[in-house]
């Protein structure tokens, strides 16, 4: 499932991809979006792993796989953070896959707490975050309550203003017509997935809900604080701003754009064509 050694910039973009397409297999399997045609098995450890797959038998499972495929050509190319929602109006729930590039590689730093691990070289820590985060996910996904009949998917791709060209869009996304703050309803609160760590990329992965759609929650993955609206500010300011900064919320998105990169930094946001899902399995 992930590349024996993670040594390299390649090998490290082969585990990331791999994280994130296994997540969102994860998230639509768990949430009971697609049938069980449109998933393949894998094992990690103990734990049973539903992938998706190209089901041509179900569009929907098809339309998730090309985003997928999407996201991977804005990772090629370094641009892109990654925002995957379900909503009805307002959103009621919503993934964020947070991806940071490193250019110089880190000092030889093993850390590491009950959700986090940072690593230098050490390929086996590495997937051993990897695992953790799988797991976490995996876990929330049971204490979720279920998901509305008549509800709405889609994935937004948030780009790093610096790098990223004005006129880029990945394969099957277009410019975002409608680039406003994502409002919640009820009381959103903030879970920590988890993170991974090598000398060449970070991910994140954290999820925002209503606080009654969650069943019960290990209290380590819970932010206080949580938005009541996500802001598309800009990804470049952003990282400096979580670790610098006891002011805003952990999550790093209930701010302003005006207040994190000046009004003249508008967000570059992408998404492809909604998915709705009012007939599930």
């Amino acid at each position: 499932l992930f590349p024996e050694n993670i040594t390299t910039e390649q090998q490290s973009l082969v585990l990331v991809k791999r994280l994130l397409a296994v997540s969102v297999s994860c998230i639509t399997y768990m949430r009971g979006l697609f049938p069980e045609s449109s998933y393949g098995t894998r094992y990690l450890d103990d734990l049973c792993l539903k992938i998706l797959r190209e089901d041509k038998s179900c569009l929907g499972s098809l339309q998730i796989v090309k985003w997928i495929q999407g996201c991977f050509d804005a990772l090629e190319k370094q641009y892109v953070s990654v925002f995957f929602t379900f909503f009805n109006g307002t959103v009621t729930e919503l993934y964020q896959f947070k991806f940071k590039y490193k250019k110089k590689v880190p000092q030889m730093d093993i850390s590491s707490n009950h959700r986090e691990f940072v690593t230098g070289l050490c390929s086996e820590d590495v997937k051993q975050a990897s695992r953790l985060l799988l797991r976490t996910l995996y876990l929330l996904m049971q204490d979720l309550g279920p998901l509305p009949n008549d509800i709405t998917l889609t994935m937004k791709l948030l780009y790093y203003n610096d790098v990223t060209p004005k006129d880029y869009q990945p394969p099957g996304f277009k410019e975002d017509g409608s680039p406003g703050d994502l409002l919640f309803s009820g009381d959103p609160v903030n879970l920590r997935v988890g993170s991974v760590s090598t000398d060449f990329h970070l991910m994140k992965v954290r999820v925002t809900t209503d606080k009654k759609r969650v069943r019960k929650a290990d209290s380590n993955l819970i932010q206080k604080n949580g938005p009541t609206e996500i802001s598309h500010q800009g990804l470049d300011c952003e990282e400096e701003e979580e670790e610098e900064s006891t002011k805003i919320n952990l999550l790093n998105l209930a701010f302003s754009q005006e207040e994190v990169i000046g009004p003249e930094k508008k967000r570059k946001v992408s998404e492809p064509e909604k998915l709705p899902l009012n007939s599930r399995k």
